[in-house]
């Protein structure tokens, strides 16, 4: 039994790696841009596709693979503020909307090119790190968790230790209180929105031998990235990181004891009552920021 436990825990690990770097970019563009990206689970989808078209049919190294995919998605990501999210600054309705047609036109490409058969990418590696016979942990996840604190706390560092990152909080908290100080609105928009969108995309490029790609995928990603959010507070970037490894010790616990399903119904019935004890989440605050 004790094996189980641990087994589950390095399991959930890895899901709360991932998970982390997409809701966290996901904050990081809601706080900065007031916007609600629904297409933010297409951007994890195009980093996979993005791997599958370099690495599986190109055979470019997988590291290689996934910097594209970190780059092309982060470039995706600004084109989406200049053309979506910038002319639809004063209307957050209409940036959600548009987000939500953009994320269709992301699945349409996605059938173009690749069907809407599910691919699987080729193992990265066969090695496993073996702790015991019935604990192990694949080293392609292993990359996934590497890759996840390096990131969040590179992340981190920009955003308390650079002028930029500063920039980047300040218009989060008072928009206008940063653009009388000199600070371009539309610059910070710019940084947000690629590095939001860059972390969606190379969490889904490190996860792309591990999972099957379809051009649907983004669906459940997106689902659970608004539940942590929701849960961990919206604004909040450490809610985010902190609840995105409640839900995955949760989620991954009860669907190895029981099954998926009632984990599902579980990590909802965890939302609803965080937010009826606190209605702004573990870290938020009535306020946006």
């Amino acid at each position: 039994m004790l094996d189980l436990l641990a087994q589950t825990g390095l399991n959930a690990v890895y899901a709360a790696s991932y998970i982390s770097l997409i809701a966290v970019g996901l904050v990081l563009i809601f706080g900065v841009m007031g916007v609600i990206n629904f297409a933010h689970g297409e951007l994890f989808m195009v980093g996979a596709y993005t791997v599958v078209a370099l690495y599986a049919d190109r055979h470019l190294p997988f590291l290689v693979a996934v910097a594209a995919g970190l780059v092309f998605v982060g470039l995706l990501g600004l084109v989406m503020e200049r053309a979506l999210f910038r002319p639809l600054r004063d209307n957050p309705l209409g940036g959600l909307v548009a987000s939500i047609g953009f994320l269709m036109i992301l699945q349409a490409v996605a059938v173009l090119g690749f069907g809407v058969r599910m691919v699987h990418v080729p193992p990265v590696t066969q090695e496993v790190i073996v702790f015991s016979d019935r604990i192990r942990l694949p080293v392609a996840r292993l990359y996934v968790i590497v890759a996840a604190v390096v990131l969040l706390s590179g992340l981190w560092f920009f955003l308390k230790r650079t002028r930029f990152g500063w920039a980047l909080r300040a218009s989060a908290q008072d928009p206008e209180a940063a653009a009388l100080q000199g600070i371009s609105i539309n610059q910070t928009a710019r940084i947000a929105m690629f590095i939001g969108a860059a972390l969606a995309g190379v969490a889904g490029a490190l996860t792309a031998p591990l999972v099957s790609i379809n051009p649907h995928m983004g669906h459940s990603v997106i689902v659970t990235a608004f539940i942590v959010i929701i849960v961990g507070g919206v604004g909040s970037l450490e809610g985010a990181v902190i609840a995105s490894v409640v839900y995955a010790f949760v989620h991954t616990f009860v669907t190895t004891l029981y099954d998926g399903v009632i984990a599902d119904i579980v990590g909802l019935s965890l939302m609803l009552l965080v937010l009826i004890i606190k209605p702004t989440g573990l870290f938020g605050s009535a306020d946006r920021a």
